[in-house]
């Protein structure tokens, strides 16, 4: 690791003499002895800014976003930002799940960026890297503060979220959707229980993730659904598909944007490890499909996407419209809509 003189003591904390890694003046490690925890090591840290800007070559669909976190407990083999473990020394694949940066001054950070001359007010994305709402959020409940420096100020924002967490914050939604523009979705990618014991085993099960959706909705906040990732040849057959839109539909979703697997380096290694243990039968076909780089065939995509799209249809989820989320009006929910597929990345 690149911080050096850090030791971590079991139930209780460390420094670090160099933390410049993360622009902060410290860093304390921590463990806790506690089942839900066990195995994890926080590393708490002062971070000298919260809004990032997305770089410019990204696919995404926003310039600005916040994580309160580095690292996630949901521990999907496939998820993207396994790679960025990469650049503090720390490997993608198990120290991404089990050594999570916590920025543990990002509420008054961030009310304080939200209050400066310099800021314009535009449209915050959270969750689009590591989920804002992972295990760790139950211990440090770093969102209420966020939450509420951005309803003080009015100012738009999405999350994108696995965790059912986000129904502790519920008031604060429902608060913020009154001023200013709110967006929320939660991804359910397959409703198999099997798959999803492997591939996602830190996460609430994809019934539990429904059940935000249809909460959201009972209290006038439209959540749509990232229908992400579709894994091929695991979660793609028609029969597999059907049931996930029905489900979705089913909960009461605004929206339902079908995303196939992506591959990025790092995610690659981990997940093609994961596929060689759990579905061996499967590696030659994966590299033969995912042969020209990160993504899966322009396509396969399509196929997917229109399967999707049919299906949404057919149960009532449509049509089509792509763009940012609009203002939250409750008590009426949205007009339901189905986005086309997007390379947005997911957790």
């Amino acid at each position: 690791m690149r911080w050096e003189n850090l030791t971590v003591e079991s139930g209780g904390h460390s420094r670090a003499a160099d933390a410049a890694l993360f622009g902060a003046d410290a860093v304390v490690s921590r463990t806790f002895d506690t089942p839900e925890f066990r195995g994890i090591t926080f590393h708490e840290v002062r971070a000298r800014s919260i809004i990032n800007r997305v770089p410019g070559a990204s696919r995404m669909p926003f310039e600005w976003t916040v994580n309160p976190y580095r690292g996630c407990s949901h521990a999907c083999v496939y998820c993207f930002a396994r790679r960025t473990h990469t650049y503090l020394d720390l490997d993608s694949g198990l120290d991404f799940d089990s050594q999570i940066v916590v920025k543990v001054n990002a509420p008054e950070l961030l009310r304080r960026q939200l209050g400066s001359r310099r800021w314009q007010g535009e449209h915050i994305a959270m969750g689009t890297n590591v989920d804002c709402y992972q295990r760790a959020e139950g211990r440090y409940r770093l969102m209420p503060g966020i939450l509420s420096a951005l309803r003080d100020h009015a100012n738009p924002f999405s999350i994108l979220t696995k965790g059912t967490l986000i129904l502790r914050d519920l008031d604060l939604l429902v608060q913020s959707a009154e001023v200013t523009d709110v967006g929320i979705s939660v991804s359910v990618g397959f409703t198999d229980p099997e798959l999803w014991r492997t591939v996602e085993p830190g996460t609430p099960a994809p019934e539990r993730r429904l059940d935000v959706v249809r909460t959201l909705a009972d209290h006038g906040l439209g959540c749509g659904v990232l229908m992400a990732p579709v894994i091929p040849f695991l979660s793609d057959h028609p029969a597999q598909l059907r049931a996930t839109v029905r489900a979705i539909a089913a909960a009461g979703a605004t929206s339902v944007t079908p995303l196939v697997l992506h591959l990025r380096p790092g995610a690659r290694e981990w997940f093609m490890a994961w596929l060689a243990q759990h579905h061996p039968y499967l590696v030659r076909r994966y590299e033969r499909l995912y042969a020209d780089g990160s993504y899966a065939p322009k396509w396969y995509q399509r196929r997917i996407t229109r399967q999707v799209h049919d299906l949404a249809r057919e149960y009532g989820i449509g049509p089509a419209r792509a763009g940012m989320p609009r203002r939250i009006q409750p008590p009426e929910p949205p007009e339901p809509t189905v986005t086309e597929s997007t390379q947005l990345t997911l957790i």
